[in-house]
């Protein structure tokens, strides 16, 4: 049986999704599954990138300097996962910078992963939103190279981003994408922030939003709801690093100087 129907349609494949290619052309058998692999592997029609997922090589290409899509391989390193973070700022084109490493959002951890000069790493889906069965909120199916993928929409990412600075860059960087989104759904920010309900995380998106009125056309009614869930005492916009900075009293927060003055503006 030849691979080169359902190579063609799936650049990017889990173990599962061959068998059950296989499955439904009467062909179940694992030692076959394993043989089918193992041959279109020894003539550098696919590789493997980490146990139970393949990547295709395309026809007059090298296994060696293919030029494989991190995207595809992100989504497909556990079966439920999401594009998230900065990851998902790139995949929509909003980050300010490209990186090589790439999250995704899955409900079990998995220890890192690299390819060549990527490394693909999993994030654990919020508790609270687990808990409240919204796992999927702000979630979108799309199509990348005709493989179906799932990514957080730029609202979600907007929010999970200030939410996990840890894992989505420098603030400056973080900020600087956030910037370049022109317009998102304020209605879906604002349940995500509260769906949530991390004080110090409304106090970062309210501060983002207020910071940013005109641009974003932000009325008050849009950051009351927030006010109401703003910490009662003083935190540090990233709480791990507690960097001094300018105390900001509507959002009882401590928020560097150069994200206030916004310096990088004035680099040319």
């Amino acid at each position: 049986m030849k691979l080169n129907e359902f190579l063609s349609k799936n650049p990017v494949f889990t173990l599962s999704e061959l068998d059950q290619f296989l499955s439904q052309r009467g062909s179940g058998n694992r030692s076959t599954r394993n043989a089918l692999l193992s041959y279109y592997r020894q003539r550098g029609r696919i590789v493997s990138i980490r146990r139970g997922l393949y990547a295709v090589v395309p026809v007059g290409t090298l296994p060696e300097t293919f030029a494989v899509d991190p995207y595809l391989l992100a989504a497909k390193m556990k079966p439920d996962a999401v594009l998230a973070y900065h990851t998902a700022l790139e995949f929509h084109g909003k980050a300010y910078s490209v990186f090589k490493r790439f999250f995704c959002l899955t409900n079990k951890t998995s220890v890192p992963v690299r390819f060549r000069n990527y490394e693909f790493r999993c994030a654990l889906t919020p508790q609270v939103l687990k808990k409240k069965h919204k796992e999927n909120f702000g979630v979108q199916e799309t199509e990348r190279l005709g493989v179906s993928i799932k990514v957080t929409s730029l609202e979600r990412t907007f929010v999970d981003v200030l939410d996990r600075p840890d894992i989505s860059g420098s603030w400056e960087e973080i900020w600087r994408s956030l910037e370049s989104i022109e317009f998102f759904d304020i209605s879906k920010v604002i349940e995500y922030v509260l769906l949530l309900g991390n004080s110090t995380t409304v106090a970062k998106a309210g501060f983002f939003l207020e910071q940013h009125r005109q641009e974003l056309m932000i009325e008050d009614n849009h950051l009351e709801p927030l006010f109401d869930l703003r910490p009662k005492q003083p935190h540090y916009l990233d709480r791990s690093k507690r960097k001094s900075g300018r105390f900001v009293s509507s959002w009882n927060l401590v928020v560097p100087n150069d994200i206030i003055e916004r310096s990088w503006k004035e680099v040319f």
